[in-house]
C-alpha cells in the first residue's frame, strides 16, 4: 500500500462526501435552519406584538378602573344625596304627622270640652229645679218650666 494512493482515495471520497452533502444533505441542513429561523422570528414578533397587546390591555384595564371608581363615587354621591333627600322628606311627613295628630287631639279635646258642658248645664239644671223645689216646696210643672230650664242651660 502506498500511502499516496491511500491519501488520493481518501481526497476523493472526501472529495465525493463533500459533492454528496453539498447535493443532499446541506439544501435541507438549510431549509431546516431557515424554518428554524423564521419560527424563532415569528416568536420574537408574536412576543413583541404579545406585549404591545398586553400594554394596550393594562392601558385600557386601567382606564376602565379609573372610570368604574369615578361611577361608583358618583353612585355614592348620589346614594347620600337621596338619602338626605329622604330623611328630610321623612321629617317633613313626620312633622305634618304631628300637625294632624295635634288637630284630631284637639278636636276631641273640643268635643269633650262640649260634652262636658251639656252635662254640667243638665246637672245644673237639674239642680236649680231640685233647689226650686225644695225652696217651694210644691208641686212644680215641667212642662210650663221647661222655657226657663233651656234659658238657664244656655247661660252656662
Amino acid at each position: 500500500m502506498n500511502i499516496n494512493l491511500t491519501l488520493i482515495a481518501q481526497a476523493i471520497t472526501f472529495a465525493a462526501f463533500i459533492w454528496f452533502t453539498s447535493k443532499f444533505i446541506w439544501p435541507y441542513m438549510l431549509r431546516a435552519i431557515e424554518t428554524r429561523q423564521k419560527t424563532i422570528a415569528d416568536g420574537l414578533a408574536a412576543a413583541e406584538q404579545g406585549r404591545r397587546s398586553l400594554e394596550l390591555s393594562t392601558r385600557q384595564a386601567d382606564e376602565e378602573i379609573r372610570k368604574a371608581r369615578n361611577r361608583a363615587a358618583e353612585i355614592l354621591g348620589q346614594a347620600e344625596k337621596r338619602a338626605a333627600q329622604l330623611i328630610e322628606e321623612s321629617k317633613i311627613a313626620a312633622r305634618e304627622e304631628g300637625t294632624r295628630e295635634k288637630a284630631a287631639a284637639k278636636a276631641e279635646i273640643d268635643q269633650e270640652v262640649a260634652r262636658a258642658r251639656e252635662l254640667l248645664r243638665e246637672h245644673v239644671a237639674e239642680l236649680a229645679v231640685a233647689g226650686a223645689e225644695k225652696i217651694l216646696r210644691r208641686e212644680v210643672d215641667a212642662r210650663a218650666h221647661a222655657q226657663l230650664l233651656e234659658e238657664i242651660k244656655r247661660q252656662f
